[in-house]
């Protein structure tokens, strides 16, 4: 093992994140009351330009007004982009205004390591004049040719400071890079495989080498359920932690996919006791139904145990 290692910067259940669009308040009780994970409150792209203003409004009023925390949720805000003329006063207005309801604030379309040292140094200062004694946590979306190509990088850099984790957002990665799609999230019949694999990939590596959370991103069909569950069963097995929802139907399906089955979580526990008792004899592997198990399979269980662990804590 290598002497350099970064250890997972804050560890959060984070198996389904639903989004929810700032210029639209009537969801926002239901967001509350859905049983999701995580909430992110939208004053981004699925807010019109004319609505901006109001949704910002809007989305503090939530966050001071609404109970998250007591009803077990994960509260993030979505900021406009660094190239538009609202993303400054988001982060201020946001931080002055409703700063300790905060979880995390999610940076879209991020391109470059400075992306996110942008608005972290905003934050920092906008912390210590309202004298917050909660930390606000940075996410960010991986979603353009730019931010894939310096994936590393935000990482690296990020994982240094508030950075927690990265989404990937399949439709604008998949405009930026000109893919001959116009479906968010599905696979494309003329593409041998599944065209997002390797971009998905590239990211959660890249979360993983540097301590953040990889999350996955929309699927646009609210109307496939089948589809949904193969688009998140592909990115849990790529090392995903979670997928957004677009629509509270795909809450369960999220659910369902990133918390490890009964089953799983007993073989889990097996393996480890089976180690356990290998090391008491003085030996280092051990067999267990018919397959070796060794220190690689005890840090496999130990993923499937703590995920577990956190989910039933939370529940």
């Amino acid at each position: 093992m290598s002497h350099t290692l970064y250890e997972t910067k804050v560890q959060r259940v984070q198996r389904c994140e639903l989004a929810v669009p700032g210029s639209s308040p009537e969801m926002f009780e239901k967001a509350l009351k859905s049983g999701v994970d995580f909430v992110f409150l939208d004053l981004e792209d699925a807010v019109a330009p004319d609505d901006k203003l109001q949704a910002r409004k809007n989305v503090i009023q939530a966050l001071n007004d609404l109970d998250w925390k007591g009803h077990g949720i994960t509260v993030s805000v979505r900021i406009n982009g660094l190239d538009t003329q609202y993303m400054v006063r988001d982060v201020v207005d946001l931080v002055e205004q409703a700063g300790s309801k905060i979880d995390t604030l999610l940076i879209p379309k991020a391109g470059v390591y400075a992306d996110i040292y942008m608005v972290e140094s905003m934050v920092n200062q906008l912390e210590m004049q309202q004298g917050l004694k909660n930390r606000i946590g940075l996410e960010a979306l991986i979603e353009t040719a730019l931010g894939m190509a310096n994936v590393e990088d935000i990482a690296i850099n990020g994982s240094r400071g508030r950075l927690e984790a990265l989404h990937f957002g399949v439709a604008d990665y998949a405009a930026s890079n000109r893919a001959r799609t116009v479906n968010i999230g599905g696979l494309n019949p003329d593409y041998p495989g599944d065209q997002w694999h390797f971009a998905i990939s590239r990211m959660t590596v890249a979360c993983r080498a540097y301590g953040l959370r990889p999350i996955d991103g929309p699927f646009g069909d609210i109307k496939d359920p089948d589809g949904y569950k193969l688009a998140a069963r592909r990115a849990a097995a790529l090392g995903c932690e979670g997928k957004w929802a677009i629509h509270p139907t795909q809450i369960t399906l999220a659910n369902e996919v990133f918390t490890p089955p009964p089953a799983e979580v007993e073989k889990a526990k097996r393996i480890l006791q089976a180690l356990k008792d290998a090391a008491a004899q003085g030996k280092g592997a051990a067999a267990l139904d018919g397959r070796l198990i060794d220190a690689a399979s005890e840090r496999m269980a130990n993923n499937v145990v703590r995920i577990a662990d956190a989910i039933a804590a939370k529940q």
